[in-house]
């Protein structure tokens, strides 16, 4: 049985230095041939039974319960989203990242699929298609990409998304449309989608609206989460990453101009990443890069992007070294524990007018179990990445003797992100 991840993070956390150094004492890769591809397989198989629910085809963010059919009771009512209760994001629900989780999984099939060629990964990778189109149409409003669908109510979404939702929104069709998992009739449906979303930003983002791409009730957000322009800089290539998208998708040239007027400036911003930003910003920031670097015909500009993308990468890998001291000062307990019914939180924040549930210690337990996954899947997106034997031997371990049966984070889906995307580079 694998040991407490408390455990196993103090006693790997003085290997990941990050440097080229030869790990002292350890044989790179001995826990593979039995141990690691069944850790991933588990991850696996327990992120579609808990995780996944087969009447919206989306993953959702935490488990309120181990108890199998209740894991994702906590989920909105009916009554609830139509009354926006608590927030217009749906925040602290359990329902508000669905197309991050959406996009991420595409990605994640792709990869799998390019390693393995397993031919059932097709109908999985129509099912997760089938819930981020969803949240794309199910509301009536052109090109808004909602947080989720409640399995509650299968009519409605909460008004409000983000631009991190539209980024892995984007990058996942991406992915997805040129992977052989995806056939002409669906690649058919994904012209439309980003074609939708195109000219979302192409209407909504502009100065008057403070480059907001408004919520499903064409209002500004308020919160500053939609705007797409003028953002900092791990934000900076987000919009042009979009328009490469629906360009590379349909062959318009209105989408090429789009992305013309915005790369050049957006690609010397996003050479100055604010360090202290959490991993997932980091993710997203590269998702959008890796676009713009297989699409970019210009010599110099790809490297520019290139460059940066590394630079990123070498952020994420000193990100999980402190991910992990953080995971480390954790008990088992703490670890396994599952999320709230965040009706009944004690404690909610007022955020310019969003009623949002806190989770207390939970949230800490959430986020470091899912940033320890984003952060070492970061340096592996860049094109021919260079991984050091320290970072390889982290992800090892960290696979090995994490308690998948006994992980209520959506975290688990960057653990089968960081493992097929090693598995595709050759790590591992």
């Amino acid at each position: 049985m694998p040991r407490p991840l408390s455990s196993l993070l103090t006693s790997v956390l003085t290997l990941v230095t990050l440097s080229t150094t030869s790990l002292s004492g350890v044989e790179p890769g001995k826990e593979s041939p039995t141990e690691l591809a069944p850790q991933a397989d588990k991850a696996w198989n327990i992120a579609w039974q808990r995780f996944f629910n087969t009447k919206t085809e989306l993953f959702y963010d935490y488990l309120s319960s181990y108890e199998p059919g209740k894991e994702l009771a906590h989920l909105p009512t009916e009554d609830e989203v139509k009354r926006q209760y608590p927030n217009p994001c749906g925040y602290s629900t359990g329902m508000e990242d669905c197309m991050i989780l959406a996009g991420a999984m595409l990605s994640v099939l792709s990869d799998r699929y390019e390693v393995t060629r397993e031919d059932p990964l097709k109908s999985d990778a129509r099912r997760v298609f089938n819930g981020l189109k969803a949240c794309l149409t199910v509301h009536g409003k052109e090109g808004f990409v909602a947080r989720g669908i409640s399995p509650n109510y299968l009519g409605g979404v909460y008004i409000n998304s983000s631009r991190d939702q539209v980024t892995h929104c984007a990058h996942g069709l991406w992915r997805y449309y040129h992977s052989p998992l995806c056939d002409e009739p669906t690649k058919v449906e994904i012209r439309s989608l980003m074609t939708a979303i195109a000219n979302r930003m192409i209407k909504n983002i502009t100065p008057e609206n403070g480059y907001d791409f408004l919520r499903a009730d064409d209002q500004p957000c308020g919160l500053g989460i939609c705007k797409m322009w003028e953002v900092q800089a791990h934000e900076a290539a987000r919009l042009p990453m979009i328009y490469a998208v629906a360009w590379d998708v349909t062959g318009n040239k209105a989408y090429l101009e789009q992305y013309r007027r915005y790369v050049a400036p957006a690609v010397e911003q996003s050479a100055h990443p604010d360090e202290k930003k959490p991993a997932y910003a980091m993710l997203q920031m590269q998702c959008s890069l890796e676009v713009l670097y297989h699409l970019e015909t210009d010599a110099a500009l790809k490297a520019r992007i290139r460059e940066t993308m590394a630079h990123v990468g070498d952020i994420a890998m000193k990100r999980t070294a402190e991910t992990g001291a953080r995971l480390a000062q954790m008990s088992p307990e703490m670890l396994t524990m599952v999320g709230p019914d965040w009706r009944h939180v004690p404690e909610w924040k007022n955020q310019k007018g969003y009623m949002n549930p806190q989770w207390g210690e939970y949230r800490k337990v959430w986020h470091n179990i899912r940033e320890a996954g984003e952060s070492a899947l970061v340096p592996m997106m860049v094109n021919d990445p260079k991984i050091p034997a320290t970072q390889q031997e982290w992800m090892r371990k960290f696979l090995v003797q994490s308690d998948y049966a006994h992980m209520s984070s959506c975290g688990i889906v960057y653990h089968i992100a960081m493992y097929w995307k090693a598995r595709r580079e050759g790590l591992l």
